[in-house]
């Protein structure tokens, strides 16, 4: 279940997703890129991280924070699902908290490391709270804080360069945000690097791709692919499997006939084995 935060919350936080299910099965659930970072809290289970680059595996905190993801992430759960995940705005973290996103690109940080103390009874509450409302209630809360206590920032470049890049579906040149802010290529750059985490084009190429699959959800069909990655911005249907595979690990027809997307960008999928821990 989708839900949004409070009014007063709209500028830092995209929306709640509430996620359970039953079922004692492993399961392997693919996240990629959307161009926001998040917050998870995993209740009954935790999560485990399947996408190290040793190959092996590692236990995630029971809550922690995410930045943006230069790949594809695989991570696999045992037992019930019970997730609650806090999308930010793409520059909501960094204008909620402060923090540097450059930092936080590749990373997951537990959330006692954010918050000490407040951060552990926030996943305490939550883990007790037993209906939607009361979980919401304590979300907004604890973030409406937050959001009291910042140091308020000149956000105006990010905005009107953000807003500009989804309006164009991705479709934009450093040329064009340059002429739109009156900024340097450079400086565009480096508060991209800052508020967001990633630099324009690859944002654009992210807002493209899910430009594409909204596109794509209207009519889910193999055969429309070729209109659909051309109205898109690609130049052909290679082009597109190449980029969508980039960013998501699997081609454009294994999305389309997954049934089980827990939310566009997390999708579920029956492993073949336990990762190794």
């Amino acid at each position: 279940m989708q839900v949004p935060p409070s009014k007063e919350l709209i500028p830092f936080i995209k929306h709640y997703l509430f996620l359970e299910s039953k079922g004692n099965d492993l399961r392997k659930l693919r996240l990629f890129s959307d161009g926001n970072m998040a917050m998870v809290f995993s209740f009954k289970s935790n999560l485990i991280n399947g996408s190290k680059n040793n190959g092996l595996s590692e236990l995630l905190p029971s809550s922690f924070l995410y930045g943006q993801i230069s790949a594809f992430k695989d991570v696999y759960l045992l037992n019930e699902t019970d997730l609650i995940i806090v999308v930010f705005q793409p520059s909501g973290i960094n204008q909620l908290m402060g923090i540097p996103a450059g930092g936080l690109r590749d990373n997951i940080i537990p959330i006692e490391y954010l918050f000490g103390k407040q951060g552990w009874e926030l996943y305490e509450k939550l883990a007790g709270a037993f209906v939607i409302q009361e979980k919401l209630r304590l979300l907004n809360r604890f973030f409406a804080g937050l959001a009291e206590r910042r140091v308020c920032r000149d956000d105006s470049l990010i905005k009107a360069s953000v807003s500009f890049i989804i309006k164009n579906g991705g479709l934009i040149s450093s040329r064009q945000l340059v002429k739109l802010t009156g900024y340097t290529e450079r400086h565009i750059e480096r508060k991209f690097s800052e508020s967001i985490g990633i630099n324009p084009r690859k944002f654009g190429n992210i807002i493209k791709l899910h430009h594409f699959l909204r596109q794509l959800k209207t009519e889910p069909s193999d055969k429309r692919l070729t209109a659909f990655a051309y109205e898109a911005g690609y130049t052909d249907q290679s082009h597109l499997i190449k980029e969508f595979k980039k960013i998501t690990g699997m081609t454009p027809g294994t999305y389309i006939n997954k049934a089980d997307k827990l939310t566009v960008n997390f999708v579920k999928f029956i492993p073949r084995k336990m990762p190794t821990v």
